[in-house]
């Protein structure tokens, strides 16, 4: 009994030793040899009792049943397939097919290009030219006089249109007016508000190119704010007159002047919503704008920082490229023609897009952050644009929705087709373009208007030939030598006829 019981350890590795040569002998990696080692069976106890050894076993035999999946897991990993297998089928990340669309690394890359590319040009103006950032330069392109501020008084007399726009409106709403009287004063009051600025600009001999576009801007926003205004007070008043009885939102209330917490007509007609309306970041009037809790003034700061930061920039950089070839072009043959303007295009594309930085983000951020204005999709993905059309409704959002709001679609409810009415938005805006510029410089080539209306031949012919890459190509091209190169145009012109001499 004695020679089994001491026989029984013994005999107990014999069967493991069996087991294991049954086995076969195969190499150990590093997490066999760990795992063979946690087994026992590599290693061999000092205490021999027959009831040490049964405790051993069942321990072992419970953390292997305990880490089944484990093995299971160890095996998969282990498999030889993978072992001998490192391809499988897949695109290339810069293919299209890859799906893959994080390109940030690229995108700071053309960032440090074009820094380093300009870096060069930078220091050549800084040297040649010195620092041009001088507060009474810009100054002196608004006031030729500094006694006669005829571009900040026409801004100041602004201010009677929209009261007289919303007398009208008061006495239209206690019906003082008739809905024909009313119609006939607002619009003498928007008619007068386009051509009155228009002959002082024109005959006011101390008024700057900049002042007058200064002015004449703020007069054209006016504009399509007040016929904003007096379109939505009639939709309110067509609806208390048929007594809706559901509430909408920019639309009227059945009678008393605040519901809910929002205001109704004719609640709205007051000179503190007016003024908000007018200093807000939009064309289209809301009885009820949608409002952001509070002011953030890291935002503010971060936006009049950048706001400064494009001023530096274009004056230090773009402006000195510039003046350094605005020089007539009599005597020079069609190439040398070419040359010159492409290479004014270049820079004066820069010029438009640091421009749309500023004014659509940077300074409509500013004034809505302000305001509390919740709005802010001031333009959408128009970088990404494969047809005309998408460009012009997505670059600049707020002129966008007034033309749809206020032009477009009432020309469809009058039975006119979409073609015609397309062609009417574009009429429109080509008027405007023209306006801006030919009014302020006092001269009129046409070429800004014809720049706008061009765009309807060449919106059908890349919406109708090109697609993809391809039609977004073709949209920076209509960038790039379009409109910024008609304004380029103006502005040699104005050089050649007031600065000859100098240039000779």
């Amino acid at each position: 009994m004695g020679d089994k019981e001491a026989a029984g350890p013994s005999s107990s590795l014999r069967r493991r030793a069996t087991f294991a040569a049954g086995t076969g002998l195969q190499p150990l990696d590093e997490r066999s040899a760990s795992a063979f080692r946690s087994s026992g069976f590599g290693v061999f106890s000092t205490d021999n009792g027959p009831e040490q050894t049964r405790k051993t076993e069942r321990s072992q035999d419970s953390e292997q049943s305990g880490s089944k999946s484990e093995k299971r897991k160890r095996r998969v990993d282990a498999t030889p397939s993978e072992t001998l297998s490192c391809h499988k089928t897949q695109e290339s990340l810069l293919s299209s097919a890859s799906g893959y669309k994080n390109y940030r690394g690229i995108l700071n890359w053309c960032v440090v290009m074009l820094v380093l590319s300009n870096a060069r040009l930078f220091l050549e103006n800084l040297l040649r030219y010195g620092v041009l950032v001088d507060p009474i330069q810009v100054i002196s392109l608004f006031l030729n006089d500094p006694y006669s501020w005829p571009a900040a008084c026409l801004v100041i007399v602004s201010n009677v249109f929209i009261l007289v726009a919303l007398y009208t409106e008061r006495q239209l709403s206690k019906s003082s007016f008739s809905e024909r009287v009313g119609l006939l004063i607002l619009s003498i009051n928007m008619a007068v508000m386009l051509t009155f600025p228009a002959v002082v600009v024109l005959l006011v001999p101390s008024m700057t190119p900049v002042g007058g576009a200064f002015a004449l801007g703020t007069y054209t926003i006016l504009f399509l704010k007040l016929y904003s205004y007096k379109d939505v007070n009639l939709w309110c008043r067509e609806l208390s007159t048929i007594k809706a009885k559901k509430l909408a939102r920019s639309l009227s209330c059945p009678s008393p002047q605040h519901f809910n917490g929002k205001v109704c007509y004719p609640g709205n007609l007051t000179i503190r919503d007016m003024y908000y309306f007018v200093f807000a970041p939009t064309l289209c009037y809301e009885l009820n704008f949608p409002r952001s809790p509070n002011i953030r003034m890291s935002f503010l700061l971060r936006r009049l920082f950048e706001m400064v930061r494009k001023y530096l920039v274009s004056a230090s950089w773009m402006i000195p490229i510039i003046q350094s070839s605005m020089k007539p072009l009599e005597d020079m043959d069609v190439s040398r023609m070419t040359e010159r303007l492409l290479r004014l295009a270049v820079p004066n594309h820069l010029l438009w897009l640091m421009f749309f930085y500023w004014f659509f983000h940077s300074s409509m951020n500013f004034t809505a952050e302000l305001l509390r204005f919740g709005d802010r999709q001031f333009y959408k993905d128009w970088w990404n644009s494969e047809t005309v059309t998408y460009f012009w409704q997505n670059w600049n959002i707020p002129v966008h929705k007034w033309c749809l709001r206020h032009f477009y679609k009432p020309l469809l409810r009058r039975g006119f087709s979409k073609i015609v009415s397309q062609s009417a938005v574009f009429f429109l805006s080509a008027f405007f373009h023209e306006y801006l510029v030919s009014v302020p410089l006092r001269m009129f080539r046409y070429w800004a208007f014809l720049g706008m209306m061009a765009q309807i031949p060449l919106a059908w012919f890349v919406g109708r030939f090109l697609r993809g890459n391809y039609g977004n190509a073709a949209v920076w091209m209509s960038i790039i030598i379009g409109q910024p190169f008609a304004v380029l145009m103006y502005v040699h012109d104005y050089y050649v006829l007031h600065y000859r001499h100098e240039a000779d």
